[in-house]
């Protein structure tokens, strides 16, 4: 298994979001298994062109997602975020729900935006 990432410099994406996108996506569909370990900040800044900091700011997105987890000196690591981000997606829609109802949506209404906005976030 092996982390493969293209940063396009001429997407209107930032880079640190490209980034924590495509690793997002490995970890998700199994391309990055539980437990392998991601090259270091300065390591993966090198190999990308990237300054470090735009690097960190996505590793650091990724760890707050929980997808991956940085055990001290050790490295960071692809964490078993399935658990995570099923709880935030939840919680997300929990909210959503309420909110929906309290403007007065019905069911149909609802489920008519969160369609087009899912239909909006995942055409890329």
């Amino acid at each position: 298994m092996t982390l493969k990432i293209a940063v396009d410099t001429d997407s209107p994406t930032a880079p640190y979001e490209q980034l924590r996108a495509q690793i997002s996506e490995q970890a998700r569909t199994g391309a990055l298994p539980v437990g392998y370990k991601l090259p270091t900040v300065r390591g993966l800044a090198d190999e990308l062109g990237l300054a470090p900091n735009t690097v960190a700011k996505a590793y650091r997105a990724l760890e707050g997602d929980g997808v991956i987890e940085t055990r001290g000196r050790h490295g960071t690591f692809v964490a078993p975020a399935g658990d995570e981000a099923q709880r935030r997606a939840a919680a997300a829609a929990a909210l959503y729900a309420t909110e929906a109802r309290r403007l007065g949506l019905t069911k149909v209404g609802a489920r008519a935006a969160i369609e087009e906005a899912l239909r909006a976030a995942y055409e890329d």
